[in-house]
């Protein structure tokens, strides 16, 4: 089943939570540490993603027209928005929590290769064994962002496996009308310019920064429009 990869994925994400929260004794100092650690992290992660492009110029393009869209359609300030809204209703008190940990969950776990390339990799041939694997680092991500941004990490199971089911409902029909090639450098460009946002990713959970990363998403459309258009060029000139 194409969608198996991603149901244990969210699964993950959910059972993690459920964890995070019986430990919310955590000292304080201990938290703030630990969080600190897997920013560094997510930061050499995405330096390590970032670097991979064969064509760098794409990811500049990328990132610099997606930020400007980004903005333009405030989507940082929407997904925070949905964020209050789930704590309004059940934050009990918790106030700034669940839109925090909404968001922030929801973006780590989205961006990033794995996500597109596992979601893929179970939509046409059937692996699901990337996902199983992403399934387990954030099984253990969301148990320490539970403990220091609350419940609301739980919320960011729905859009993982909305975004996830779909990459691969589509994949069981993509190589149908795309050519293996440009579909390989596609993943690869992705994997860049998901690296960078990771990066910011980072520097925003070790405090060194409040960028806005999810006004950069739509760079992930350019990337593919840009790529797509690389790629007609070289087939036609």
């Amino acid at each position: 089943m194409f969608f198996w990869g991603t149901l244990v994925n969210g699964l993950c994400i959910i059972l993690g939570t459920i964890i995070g929260k019986w430990l919310k004794g955590i000292p304080e100092g201990m938290r703030t540490t630990v969080m600190h650690g897997i920013g560094l992290s997510v930061m050499i992660l995405g330096l390590q993603m970032g670097l991979k492009s064969e064509n760098f110029l794409i990811v500049i393009i990328s990132l610099v027209v997606g930020a400007v869209l980004g903005e333009a359609w405030a989507l940082d300030d929407k997904l925070n928005k949905l964020g209050n809204w789930l704590e309004s209703k059940l934050g009990h008190g918790e106030k700034g929590s669940i839109s925090e940990g909404f968001v922030t969950a929801t973006l780590i776990f989205l961006i990033g290769a794995m996500a597109i390339i596992g979601a893929l990799d179970s939509g046409i041939r059937g692996n699901h064994d990337v996902l199983y694997t992403k399934a387990i680092i954030d099984g253990f991500t969301s148990i320490i962002l539970t403990t220091t941004l609350g419940i609301g990490v739980i919320f960011s199971a729905i859009p993982v496996m909305i975004y996830q089911g779909t990459i691969a409902l589509f994949a069981t029909q993509i190589n149908l009308f795309v050519p293996q090639e440009l579909l390989d450098q596609f993943i690869i460009e992705m994997t860049a310019v998901g690296g960078v946002m990771i990066f910011a990713i980072g520097l925003n959970l070790t405090g060194l920064a409040k960028i806005k990363v999810a006004n950069l998403l739509p760079g992930i459309i350019v990337t593919a429009l840009a790529v797509g258009a690389i790629f007609i060029y070289h087939q036609f000139i």
